[in-house]
């Protein structure tokens, strides 16, 4: 289940969010960025813009559909949801139909407006307010002058027996969930619920092919409805950019996060505060970086004469620090990894075009080790690119780099991970941008002095 979710659809937005010349880099471009802030990828969406968590779900009649909707939207109940029935863009009959009614079969895809559906549905992701129609079972037809008004949310979820049929409403979803349950207990239901006839049933197995996840028994399987409830949250908490770069990883952000990063962002804040609660953030993303180096399977004997079957941590590893504010981020590290090396990397700044690497101190074997490459602030990307760089001309692999720091801009992002696209970057926060002095906003203000004191 947890793999299939994962591929289903792997942070938080706080916009609200001197060596010789043989180890620099051959030419400038190689190394750095361009002033100009990047623009997003091409059909990545602006912060401004960010589109809502889209979920299909969909089940033969009296499957449950409506109790797993139901579920989902009762656990993501700190986020805003909003529930979309197919049932609503019923077209309405004609008089001949109407007086035929017993033989009108409203479980063929052509009984829906999918046009009206897919006009509703535009306008949602595209973050506008809708007024979805009302159908009126008894009469068969839409109430002209009743609409349901549905709001800009977080997550759409989007029910139906058909709803996977059409290729173009299947491409507006972002998950798609089958509601799996045994025909014989459907017609129960149904008979029990005393509905309409509506003709014949879909069967289940057309629509099964196009689900991510399919939930047998329905409702009744609360694991199942967990585990995706828990999924969708995890999605909700990631930045666009992470789904465009997989190598981004943001920590999953919780109120204690949001509440320490208030708080180091406070310009009010004193000294020793800020160096308290950026060390617990440190320490949180620090440990996130450790969680995504390889591993090797370990059993060990417990004190009970039992076997534990665990892992081993990865032993070939070392730190680089970009001086000076990267230095803030060395006692994390030590007491995560006891013994550990770390090395460091002096980049003087001129402006932002003239980068001068004038100093570095590296592990002799830093070849064969996974390095955690750390400087707090992620901005321009050009500081990052020449210390990456230098890391490679000294034979690190690039995909042996994790880059660690507390915020990032997307434009630091974009820069480093199109030059490097083999390397991690694990981050707290993803900042609106930059300014027009190219200092990351919201942001955090001149790191090394506030940590150090200096400013």
């Amino acid at each position: 289940m947890e793999d299939v979710l994962g591929s289903a659809v792997g942070a938080h937005f706080s916009g609200l969010r001197r060596p010789s010349s043989s180890s620099l880099p051959s030419s400038p471009s190689s190394a750095t960025c361009s002033d100009a802030p990047a623009p997003p990828p091409r059909g990545l969406a602006s912060p401004a813009t960010r589109q809502p968590f889209v979920i299909g779900v969909c089940g033969g009649t009296a499957s449950g559909k409506t109790t797993v909707c139901d579920m989902i939207i009762q656990q993501l109940h700190d986020h805003r949801v909003v529930l979309v029935n197919q049932d609503s863009f019923y077209r309405g009959l004609t008089e001949e139909q109407s007086e035929h009614v017993e033989e009108y079969n409203f479980d063929h895809p052509d009984a829906f407006d999918t046009d009206k559906l897919l006009e509703c549905m535009g306008k949602l992701k595209g973050g506008q307010s809708v007024n979805i129609p009302i159908y009126d079972f008894k009469n068969h037809r839409r109430c002209s002058e009743s609409f349901r008004k549905v709001n800009v949310s977080d997550v759409i979820i989007l029910e139906g027996i058909l709803v996977f049929h059409d290729q173009r409403v299947r491409d507006l979803m972002d998950m798609k969930i089958f509601v799996d349950t045994d025909a014989d207990i459907r017609l129960a239901r149904r008979i029990r619920r005393d509905t309409v006839e509506r003709g014949r049933d879909v069967l289940s197995v057309l629509e099964q092919k196009y689900a991510d996840v399919i939930i047998p028994r329905g409702g009744d399987n609360h694991v199942a409805i967990d585990l995706i409830a828990q999924h969708i949250r995890t999605k909700l908490g990631q930045h666009d950019l992470c789904k465009f770069y997989r190598n981004v990883h943001v920590v999953n952000t919780t109120f204690q996060i949001r509440g320490m990063h208030t708080l180091i962002r406070d310009r009010e804040i004193t000294t020793p505060d800020f160096v308290f609660y950026s060390d617990r953030l440190i320490r949180l993303v620090v440990e996130h970086g450790l969680g995504n180096l390889p591993f090797t399977e370990k059993q060990v004997v417990t004190p009970t004469g039992s076997i534990y079957s665990g892992v081993d941590f990865c032993k070939k590893l070392c730190g680089v620090s970009i001086v000076r504010s990267g230095e803030s981020m060395e006692n994390a590290l030590r007491a995560c990894c006891k013994g550990i090396k770390i090395g460091k990397i002096l980049i003087h700044r001129v402006g932002d075009n003239g980068q001068q690497l004038i100093y570095h101190k590296l592990p002799n074997d830093i070849e064969h080790r996974h390095v955690l490459l750390m400087d707090p602030v992620l901005g321009t990307g050009n500081s990052a690119s020449q210390a990456i760089q230098l890391l490679k001309s000294t034979g690190v692999p690039e995909d042996h780099i994790m880059f660690l720091n507390l915020i990032s801009a997307p434009e630091g992002i974009h820069c480093v991970c199109k030059q490097f696209p083999g390397l991690k970057i694990i981050t707290s926060e993803i900042d609106a941008g930059l300014n027009e002095d190219f200092r990351v906003v919201p942001g955090l203000g001149e790191y090394g002095d506030r940590y150090f004191g200096t400013d």
